[in-house]
């Protein structure tokens, strides 16, 4: 049987435009607030039959949002919370850059062999959305919406595709604020379908290839 998962990052939050928002638990702005409601339009189209989250606030009230729309409820997993960012947690990158440059340049060319002084490594990070995938998939549901969040998204899709972890930032630079990364899942292989395809109209549009792209992650951690 072909599994479908939609994956989501968060809706917005003010600390998004450009500090590192990993384990602060941050609450959605306007802007967030009217694009967990503009999900949750979708999703009322879309024959969801489980919605999973991240337990931070900002991933639950995304997730809220869109469970009142159909009558489910948000299953909170802590698997899915974001990464741990250590000492660059609340910064800028050109706050990170000015108090410790060397860290910074060894994070931009190897983000996973070199990650920030204190935080999660993202090997460790993989393993534990792994295993909730692999619960999610012991489950009869056929199409769930898993709400999560920029960096956490982004090391699992390279790890379900089979892209090196360490290209991240470089092949897939930014998961955006709700939009739609559709995996078909069958005999344990993933198969990506759309990438930050964005709800308009409670309709999704094409979303964007991976390859290519310009680096904004680190301005949207």
């Amino acid at each position: 049987m072909t599994r479908t998962i939609f994956l989501v990052r968060h809706a917005h939050t003010a600390w998004n435009a450009e500090r590192y928002l990993g384990r602060t638990d941050i609450d959605l702005d306007h802007a967030g607030d009217a694009q967990a409601e503009g999900l949750g339009a979708w999703v009322a189209t879309a024959d969801i039959d489980t919605i999973m989250t991240s337990p931070a606030l900002r991933a639950m009230r995304t997730a809220t949002a869109v469970a009142c729309r159909i009558g489910l409820e948000a299953h909170r997993d802590d698997r899915l919370r974001e990464l741990d960012f250590g000492v660059a947690e609340g910064c800028t990158l050109a706050e990170l850059r000015a108090s410790d440059p060397d860290a910074v340049a060894r994070f931009e060319a190897d983000p996973v062999a070199h990650h920030f002084p204190g935080g999660e490594d993202p090997v460790a990070a993989v393993a534990r959305i792994r295993s909730a995938f692999a619960d999610l998939l012991a489950t009869p549901s056929r199409r769930a919406l898993v709400v999560t969040h920029n960096t956490l998204l982004r090391l699992f899709l390279c790890d379900a595709l089979g892209i090196p972890l360490a290209e991240y930032r470089r092949r897939l630079p930014v998961a955006e604020h709700c939009a739609v990364m559709e995996l078909a899942v069958s005999n344990e292989i993933f198969a990506l379908r759309r990438f930050n395809a964005v709800v308009t109209n409670a309709s999704i549009r094409s979303g964007s290839t991976f390859l290519g792209a310009r680096d904004r992650s680190s301005e949207q951690e």
